[in-house]
This record gives structure tokens, C-alpha cells and sequence, in this order.
């Protein structure tokens, strides 16, 4: 076993593509857009690009600090320089929490999308089949990454850019299908108001919090990307831009086809009404399946990776056990923390099993995700507006990206996270907070203490 991950082995498109996949437009749309829809009503598509502002930010601070430090730990490596191992260890902690909820959250869709190529309509609301066929495929994506980062990567390639064009052929027949028959919802500028009904404005965030979320996963790749410094941040950046077009292009589409009502119900596969509805028929649908399915096994994928490298970094600075910060001399990737990953993330898969519909399970979750994810990209805005804070006189434009627009777009992150956190019901309440308080319990004060000193007394 060795403690080096593969240099060099993805090209800046290839960090594209994994941001992109990380947020995974495929998946997010048939989970999440009925939900936003029902918080946000017909301001879904302003909640989509008011929102996107904050992810814009932490981006841009992301992109920052992997430019100083790229780091397979990236959000935990940086607050732990930065600021404190504490921070940075909680950082780590929300990150690992998060990946692993969402093991349930991916893997439930991509049972009931594959469900959908069976005749039985039955299976598809059926609870224990999704979750059994998510589990199937949960395990085969694990046994994919374990084999090394190239095939991953190429593997990615090829999903994503067939969801791609999938995707983009569903939003052109929607948008043919509208001019044709018109709209049953016309696009309005009401659509990108600010009138929230009374506490819809916090639940709208943080949904469109979880359909942005993902794109960091360039950045703990930045060990393993050519040129880490430009192309691991820029990656994260860009692949923002390209999923908040795709969002906005389908919650458009869905409201022209679909009364509020209707698409309020879509919570299944939204993708696959929504083609039906555009006139590509049945077998049209079942194509849009396909894409689901491809950006739900992407987007578990990158979680994965995510789960596996902050692991790792974790690992080797002692913040864990240090058998995770190890990786396989073949592969030259972390196995141990894929290996505890997969043994998590089915005991979570399982336990999914015995809640009573699927709609409650990614509506839970989808909550408690985003409070994690809520704190460890707020702490990261702050540490790239405290690294870049000398910069106001002598580059302005740096100052202004790299420490004005991180700062506040973490202050939002955490005025939303805080005021969410009161509309909360109780399970939530548990799995958002009571999961990142958990890491309490696993901290390792000795030897990590030394090994962040010593990182921190690198030239930044």
C-alpha cells in the first residue's frame, strides 16, 4: 500500500465533465424539480437562478483555493490550514455525512427509473424493489471506482455525454410541442419574482442547494488532474453554469406542459412525463429513462469519489485512522475507504427499505444533505475570503472573487441553513444536525494535531 493517489490522470475537460456529472441534471431533475415546484410554485425558475448565486460564489472559491492547494481533501484540507483542525475536521465530517445519506437519495431513483423498462407499473412505487435494485447498482458502481480513476473517468465520459444529449433532445421537443399547442403556463417575468407564500422561500433554497450540489467533487480529484491548480477550480466553475441551463431549461419546460397541480405529482420520473407529454411517446420516455439512469450511476459515482478522497486525506493527516489514508499500489486508488463506503451506504440503502414511500424518502433527505452540504461550503467561502484578504490593494479583481463573493455567499449559506433548520420535523432535525454532532464522537485530537501543524507551516 502506498500513500499516493494517480497524478495527471484526468485533462480539464474530464473535471468538467465530473462537475457536471457531480451535480448530475439527469437525476436532480427527476428527483428534486417536483419538489421545488411545490415550495416554489411558478417561482421555481427564479429560485433556481436567484440560489444559483451563492453556488456561483463558493465556486469561485473553490476554484481559488484549489489554485494555491489542490488537495484530495479540498474543503477539509483548506479549513484545516486556514483556520483550525476543528473546523476542518467538521468540514471533512459533513462531507462524508452527506455522501453517505445520499447513497439512499441516488440509489432509490435509480431503482425506479430502471423499474420503468419493466411492464408491472406496480414496481415502480413498490418501495423494496427500487431500494433492492438501487442496492444492486449501488454495488456495481463501487466495484467500477475501485478499479482506478482512468476507467472511471472514461466510463463518466461516455455517460454523461449520451444524458446530455438525451436531456437536450427532451427540452427541444417540449419546447416544439409548446409553440405548437401552446402553453398551458406562458413564460412570464412573474416567474423570477421574490413573493414566496410564507416559509416557502427556506425550503426552496435549500432544494436548489441539493440540485447545484455535486461540482465540488473537481476539487477532491485535484490530486489526480493535469495542471490541478487551473484545471481542478475551473472545472468546479464552469460545470455550474452548464447544469443551472438545464435546470432552467426543464423547470420551463415542465410548467408549459404541466399545470401547477400536475407537475407538483411528478415526484417519480419527471423526465419521463415530461417527454411523454412533449410527444416522443412511450419509447420516448423510456430514452429518457435511460438518461436518468446514466446521471444517477454518474452522480452516485462522484459521490463516491467524493466519500472516498476526503476519507483519504482525512486518513493520512491522522483526522482518521490512518488505514484509510493508504491506497492500493495497482490502482493507486483508496480501496479501504471504498470498501467501508459500500458496507455504509448498503446498511443505509436497506434501512430506506423500511419507510413507506419513496416520495418521503428523497424529500427527507434531500433536507438533511443539504444542511451539510450548507456547512462545509460556507466554511470554505470563508477560508477563501481569510487567504485571499491581502489582496485588496495589490489585485482588486481578486479580492472581489476570491474574498468579497466567497464571504458572502457563505453568510447566506449559513443564515439559510440556520433559519431551515427551525421549519424542520424531527426525523430531519436528527440526520441534518444530529449527523454532522456525530463527528464528535470520532475525532482524533492525537497526532492530528501535529499533522495539521505541520501542513500548515506549508508556504500557502
Amino acid at each position: 500500500m502506498a500513500a499516493q493517489l494517480r497524478a495527471n490522470a484526468l485533462s480539464m475537460i474530464e473535471s468538467l465533465v465530473m462537475g457536471v456529472a457531480g451535480s448530475a441534471p439527469g437525476f436532480s431533475i427527476a428527483v428534486t424539480l417536483a419538489a421545488l415546484i411545490a415550495s416554489a410554485g411558478m417561482l421555481a425558475p427564479g429560485a433556481l437562478l436567484i440560489f444559483a448565486v451563492p453556488m456561483i460564489g463558493i465556486s469561485l472559491a473553490y476554484k481559488g483555493l484549489s489554485a494555491k492547494m489542490a488537495n484530495a481533501g479540498a474543503a477539509y484540507e483548506w479549513t484545516s490550514r486556514i483556520f483550525n483542525k476543528s473546523l476542518g475536521y467538521f468540514s471533512g465530517w459533513a462531507l462524508l455525512v452527506a455522501s453517505t445519506v445520499f447513497m439512499v437519495t441516488g440509489a432509490v431513483p435509480l431503482g425506479t427509473a430502471t423499474l420503468s423498462f419493466f411492464p408491472d407499473p406496480g414496481l415502480v412505487n413498490n418501495v423494496f424493489a427500487t431500494t433492492f435494485v438501487g442496492a444492486l447498482w449501488f454495488l456495481a458502481i463501487g466495484f467500477v471506482l475501485i478499479t482506478g480513476i482512468s476507467l472511471t473517468s472514461k466510463v463518466q465520459m461516455v455517460m454523461s455525454s449520451i444524458e446530455l444529449i438525451i436531456l437536450t433532445a427532451v427540452i427541444v421537443a417540449a419546447g416544439i410541442h409548446a409553440l405548437r399547442f401552446g402553453a398551458i403556463n406562458p413564460l412570464s417575468w412573474s416567474w423570477f419574482g421574490l413573493n414566496y407564500p410564507p416559509g416557502a422561500f427556506s425550503n426552496s433554497a435549500l432544494i436548489v442547494v441539493f440540485f447545484y450540489w455535486g461540482w465540488d467533487v473537481t476539487a477532491n480529484l485535484g490530486e489526480e488532474t493535469d495542471t490541478a491548480h487551473q484545471a481542478a477550480g475551473n472545472g468546479g466553475f464552469f460545470s455550474v453554469f452548464v447544469t443551472a441551463f438545464y435546470f432552467l431549461a426543464f423547470t420551463a419546460s415542465t410548467l408549459f406542459l404541466f399545470s401547477l397541480k400536475d407537475a407538483k405529482g411528478l415526484s417519480d420520473n419527471l423526465i419521463y412525463d415530461l417527454a411523454v407529454r412533449a410527444g416522443l411517446g412511450r419509447a420516448g420516455g423510456l430514452v429518457a429513462s435511460f438518461a436518468v439512469i446514466l446521471s444517477s450511476v454518474a452522480t452516485l459515482e462522484t459521490q463516491m469519489l467524493q466519500f472516498s478522497r476526503t476519507l483519504f486525506a482525512m486518513g493520512r493527516d491522522g483526522a482518521m485512522p490512518r488505514t484509510f489514508g493508504v491506497v492500493s499500489e495497482r490502482s493507486q486508488t483508496p480501496v479501504r475507504t471504498m470498501y467501508l463506503l459500500l458496507g455504509l451506504g448498503l446498511a443505509m440503502i436497506i434501512l430506506a427499505s423500511f419507510i413507506p414511500t419513496v416520495g418521503l424518502i428523497l424529500s427527507d433527505s434531500v433536507k438533511a444533505i443539504a444542511v451539510q452540504v450548507c456547512y462545509y461550503y460556507a466554511v470554505a467561502g470563508f477560508a477563501s475570503a481569510w487567504l485571499f484578504r491581502g489582496s485588496r490593494k495589490s489585485d482588486p479583481g481578486a479580492f472581489m472573487a476570491y474574498a468579497v463573493f466567497p464571504a458572502l455567499s457563505a453568510a447566506s449559506l449559513v443564515l439559510l441553513a440556520i433559519y431551515a433548520f427551525t421549519t424542520f420535523d424531527n426525523l430531519t432535525r436528527i440526520v441534518g444536525l444530529g449527523g454532522l454532532l456525530l463527528g464528535a464522537v470520532f475525532i482524533r485530537p492525537r497526532g492530528y494535531g501535529q499533522d495539521v501543524a505541520a501542513n500548515a507551516a506549508r508556504k500557502l
